[in-house]
């Protein structure tokens, strides 16, 4: 029996993405490999999340064109792959940015994905730090030539905390992989099939699990929004700072986002990193616990560590500088300690609220109106 020649697999593959070579360990997807260069090279990923296993597949917004299979078959593959499925090869050639097939492509995506959604951003929650609205002003047209009615679905509440708007919904499926991964037991899932699929809950279920709020930071639109954030404020009026406690809870990390109006804590959020996923900490995802985020809505809760760095390009950095130095108010100082606000009030000693108009001297004067309409 002839000996089975064994071939010595690489440490490392070599994969060129849009012209910029890079190194990377065998089994990587074509997406990570594009994310570790960074910047416009990185394809867009609405339902792929890193820290879910067995998620991506779904949306087809990250296609891309592979020219070159690998070093030893450089034949080009026929069709657009998923890069967040396909791992790379030693060798492989990938065209994300610099392909017309594939800009056209994603283009017809973002079409897709925008034919049943509503164009409600104004009034929606998740506007400011959406995924889609970045994906179709980066990647959508114009217009679209959709000319039917699109579907709607009634508001529904899925637990104490979370409102699910299902006419939002791009069913990426990061809500269920989550319940499926984070929660001892799943009440809810994706009900019916083709157009009539939608996220829902079992009859009569709700969802109460200790994590069950981080579904609202993976969904990338705003189909499952914070009960208790809707409609206090706009996301880029608030200042979000990074601060952590220590959780009862072990799975929890007690590392959060809080988002201030002032010394007001609006909502807490587990931290995100560049690609609008949580962070890693030790290795391991960066969920918070429901009494994290719901509960403790108190400064004096938390250790604050200073403001976030909002790396995405979203209006949430606006306004924001790290570093600012706010002028010292001297009033105080220069007045032995008395409020500005205290020498200003002049109103009970000048009683000028209690002085009638027309008894005034001079031309604001009731007789001298009358004249005048004459």
């Amino acid at each position: 029996m002839a000996e089975e020649i064994k071939k010595e697999v690489p440490a490392k593959f070599k994969v060129t993405i849009d012209n910029i070579t890079i190194d990377v360990a065998p089994g990587t997807t074509i997406l990570n490999a594009a994310r570790q260069i960074g910047g416009d090279v990185a394809p867009p990923a609405m339902c792929y999340y890193s820290k879910l296993q067995g998620s991506g597949g779904k949306c087809r917004t990250c296609l891309v064109e592979v020219a070159q299979g690998s070093a030893s078959d450089p034949r080009p593959m026929p069709k657009l792959v998923a890069s967040c499925r396909t791992a790379v090869m030693d060798g492989m050639v990938v065209k994300n940015i610099t392909s017309e097939r594939v800009l056209d492509a994603r283009a017809g995506v973002v079409e897709f994905l925008l034919l049943n959604h509503p164009l409600d951003c104004p009034i929606c929650d998740q506007a400011g730090e959406c995924h889609l609205q970045d994906l179709s002003y980066e990647h959508g047209k114009e217009g679209t030539r959709y000319e039917f009615k699109k579907r709607i679905f009634e508001k529904e509440d899925i637990g104490p905390y979370i409102q699910l708007h299902m006419t939002r919904c791009i069913l990426c499926y990061r809500c269920t992989y989550v319940a499926d991964q984070l929660t001892d037991s799943r009440v809810h899932g994706v009900l019916d099939r083709g157009d009539h699929a939608e996220i829902s809950t079992y009859i009569s279920k709700a969802i109460d699990s200790d994590f069950s709020g981080n579904m609202i930071d993976v969904c990338p639109v705003g189909a499952l929004t914070d009960k208790t954030f809707r409609f206090k404020n706009r996301v880029w009026f608030t200042k979000p700072v990074d601060a952590h406690r220590d959780c009862e809870n072990p799975k929890c990390c007690g590392k959060v986002t809080l988002w201030q109006r002032g010394d007001d804590v609006l909502r807490v959020t587990a931290r995100k990193d560049e690609w609008g996923e949580v962070q890693s900490y030790d290795g391991q995802p960066g969920w918070i616990c429901n009494t994290c985020r719901f509960d403790k809505k108190q400064v004096s809760d938390w250790v604050i560590e200073g403001p976030t760095k909002v790396s995405r390009h979203s209006v949430i950095s606006q306004g924001h500088y790290l570093g600012l130095q706010k002028p010292k108010e001297m009033m105080a100082e220069v007045m032995g300690g008395r409020a500005p606000k205290l020498l200003m009030d002049i109103h009970d000693i000048s009683e000028v609220n209690s002085v009638d108009i027309g008894a005034l001297p001079g031309p604001a004067t009731s007789k001298t109106f009358e004249k005048k309409e004459q």
